[in-house]
């Protein structure tokens, strides 16, 4: 069940080099609420995803957003990134016909909710500012993977399945 707490009830300000330790813990969270974290990996993720976000948000590699109750901006309650990716240049269909996408490309990644605070509009908002901001900076193309739980906000959204596969084999034998 929805509770509709109207977005006028949060402020969304840009993450910072500086956010770094709360979107890695946010991302962490994630794959753990999705199962797919096993305990023992959580506090590697977590350094990990430190690291490379603090790095990546100073290259402009990922922008990110976060939302904070109004008038406590310290408590982050939510968040949702892009990271920047240079794909080929490719045909792209899209509602005006079939154009010559340059290949730049968003990856959204890290939509997550703290849990007492989900059901409130947090991540559709947030998923807002990130397509606002990938259509003023003109990308191609926006992708995610979408969690079961964020299906249904995605296709609202305008996102659609695609063909993409994954391979399921061990690249790492």
């Amino acid at each position: 069940m929805r509770n509709d707490t109207p977005p006028a009830a949060f402020e969304v300000r840009r993450a910072t080099a500086a956010d770094a330790p709360v979107i890695a813990r946010h991302r962490a969270q994630m794959f753990t609420d999705m199962g797919e974290l096993p305990p023992a990996l959580y506090d590697p993720l977590l350094a990990a995803s430190t690291r490379d976000l603090e790095a990546a948000i100073r290259a402009e590699d990922y922008v990110g957003w976060l939302a904070a109750p109004r008038g406590a901006p310290r408590q982050i309650v939510a968040g949702a990134g892009m990271q920047m990716r240079r794909m080929l240049p490719h045909p792209l269909r899209g509602p005006g016909g079939v154009l010559l996408a340059g290949g730049r490309q968003g990856l959204v990644l890290n939509v997550f909710t703290e849990r007492a605070w989900r059901r409130k509009g947090l991540a559709g908002l947030l998923m807002r500012r990130v397509i606002d901001w990938a259509a003023g900076a003109g990308l191609d193309t926006l992708v995610l993977h979408a969690s079961a739980e964020g299906r249904r906000l995605y296709e609202r959204l305008g996102f659609a399945p695609t063909n993409e596969m994954r391979y399921q084999g061990d690249l790492h034998a």
